[in-house]
């Protein structure tokens, strides 16, 4: 009988942890909560590859390290066990046990990936490690492309597997009951659809080709067993693909809910600062499209502050009866201003607070105030002015206004409340440039009609992007909050094409995704192929290409 002895570890009393992260299939709404908290206290994240580094940017501190694992410091590209040594190495070199360090992981870290082999050396080093779960890319981008797995009596079998894997034995997945799943590169899935047909399968089987699942970019395309390889021989040799095979494929005629979404596919401008576009962006992703933020002003300080701190010292003091705020700048400003003198919300007690719309009325819902006004039709100065109530000697103690707003205001709002016996401090409480130029390529796809559709929000954001990018390309939708933005473009040369009832970002956006729904109608109806803007530009140049040619 003989006795092993495990040879000794290092203590990990001064090792870093290692924490196996999934970060989901492509999607950043499908990242957990769990994964963005890791990745939000890591000190040190290991990715995939550079790009990957980019989608999870925004969920990491400022100071994070991103150490890419694909490629190692000669530029060959890793193999796994290489890449475990790598994460090994990362984690003795961090002395401190209270530092964290993520290796990101595609998918769920479980399935199909390297976790098996780089924990396996974390243990066999005594490095601590631990696992986060993710959503698993196997079973979330079939169902996005309308496939459910297993989702029919026709299929009672669910089959997964490893296209890089050269020793699977495709003679068990030949039945017409066994649905198969296979992940990897073109290469993989020419050798595993060979493999089926070769091992028996029925070559007119369904098959589901989906590429850069669950992001807008998706594409799928639905054919056979025995047509797969022509669809595969045109893509480029690092796609990855998740290919779906068997009868439940046929379902999608049904069930394809992803990329049937109104917007689905397009590019759209959303010519807003980067820290006020959240909101669109969100809606715009919401409808399957993409945005491109194209910031058309830049928000300064004021170039006298004194203004300001004489109005804030005057709220203290009980000076005002009402602060209007007519936009997300202004209660911005206000704040950091608040921040800066050591105040808090707790000073506007006793004061009647106005908001101009909706998004100006949750900038001051988000600092804990709840506006007392706000227009419920028109959602602008002028609109706020007619809702404003006259000053009243009786019912109101104080007749004086606060008013911070940009140095470009107009005088609307203004003038009608001293008409109404107000007394107002109209305090500029920052200042409004135009941006600089976004860069060359985004430039030349405004005007080349690259992007499908602009989202404009004011007039100064038409006037601010033709300034900085030119106009926009003429396929390209026109997009408007209003009906004052509206003129505004059509005065400077643009054909309007939506414009919202309901001035607010998210109603712009609904009123896009209606206009491209009924565009989609309206071609279906008359039997032809449905089309983004931009892929019209594109079809154009090919026949002026073959024209000349």
């Amino acid at each position: 009988m003989s006795t092993h002895i495990a040879a000794p570890c290092p203590s990990n009393e001064f090792i870093a942890r290692v924490a196996f992260v999934g970060a989901g299939p492509g999607d950043p709404g499908l990242i957990t909560v769990r994964a963005r908290e890791y990745l939000a206290a890591a000190d040190v994240i290991v990715v995939d590859s550079a790009e990957h580094a980019e989608q999870v940017r925004d969920y990491a501190r400022g100071d994070v390290q991103f150490i890419d694992g694909s490629r190692g410091t000669s530029g060959r590209e890793l193999t796994v066990a290489s890449r475990a040594k790598l994460v090994v190495k990362t984690a003795l070199a961090v002395t401190d046990p209270s530092r964290l360090i993520v290796r990101l992981m595609d998918g769920d870290p479980s399935a199909f990936s390297g976790l098996t082999t780089e924990a396996t050396a974390c243990s066999r080093a005594g490095v601590p490690f631990e696992v986060v779960p993710g959503v698993s890319t196997a079973w979330s981008v079939p169902m996005y492309a309308g496939v459910p797995l297993a989702g029919s009596r026709a299929s009672n079998e669910l089959h997964m597997i490893d296209g890089s894997d050269t020793s699977v034995d495709y003679s068990l997945s030949v039945a017409d009951t066994v649905t198969v799943v296979i992940m990897g590169i073109v290469a993989d899935l020419r050798r595993a659809v060979h493999g089926l047909i070769a091992a028996g399968r029925d070559p007119n089987t369904p098959v589901a080709l989906t590429e850069h699942g669950t992001t807008v970019t998706q594409r799928t395309e639905v054919t056979t067993l025995q047509d797969a390889h022509r669809t595969l021989e045109t893509a480029a040799a690092e796609e990855a693909y998740v290919a779906v095979v068997g009868a439940d494929v046929d379902l999608r005629q049904d069930l394809s809910w992803f990329e049937t979404k109104p917007l689905f596919g397009w590019k759209v401008v959303v010519p807003r600062t980067q820290d006020q576009a959240g909101s669109m962006v969100q809606r715009v992703s919401s409808y399957g499209a993409q945005a491109c933020v194209v910031p058309t002003i830049s928000v300064e300080p004021p170039r006298t502050p004194q203004q300001m701190d004489k109005a804030i010292k005057g709220l203290v003091t009980g000076r005002y009866e009402w602060v209007g705020f007519t936009s997300v700048n202004a209660v911005r400003a206000v704040r950091e201003k608040f921040v800066a003198l050591g105040l808090d919300a707790r000073a506007f007690s006793g004061l009647k607070i106005a908001a101009v719309g909706g998004v100006t009325a949750q900038a001051l819902r988000d600092w804990g105030l709840i506006p007392d006004l706000v227009p419920e039709t028109e959602q602008s100065a002028r609109g706020l002015r007619d809702v404003w109530p006259p000053y009243d000697e009786v019912l109101d103690p104080i007749n004086r206004i606060f008013l911070p707003r940009a140095d470009i205001a107009t005088e609307t709002l203004v003038a009608g409340l001293r008409d109404m016996g107000w007394e107002v401090d109209d305090v500029t409480a920052y200042r409004t440039v135009r941006a600089s130029p976004p860069p060359l390529p985004v430039r030349e796809a405004i005007k080349g009609g690259d992007f499908d559709a602009v989202c404009f929000t004011s007039s100064s954001t038409v006037r601010n992007l033709i300034g900085i990018a030119g106009k926009p390309h003429p396929n390209t939708v026109v997009a408007c909050i209003g009906p004052a933005t509206a003129k505004t473009a059509e005065e400077l040369g643009l054909r309007v094409d939506v414009v919202s009832t309901t001035p607010t970002d998210g109603a712009l956006i609904d009123a896009l995704a209606v206009h491209a729904s009924n565009r989609s109608a309206a071609a279906l109806a008359a039997g032809e192929i449905t089309t983004r803007p931009s892929q019209r530009r594109s079809a154009m140049r090919r026949s002026v290409a073959k024209a000349r040619a």
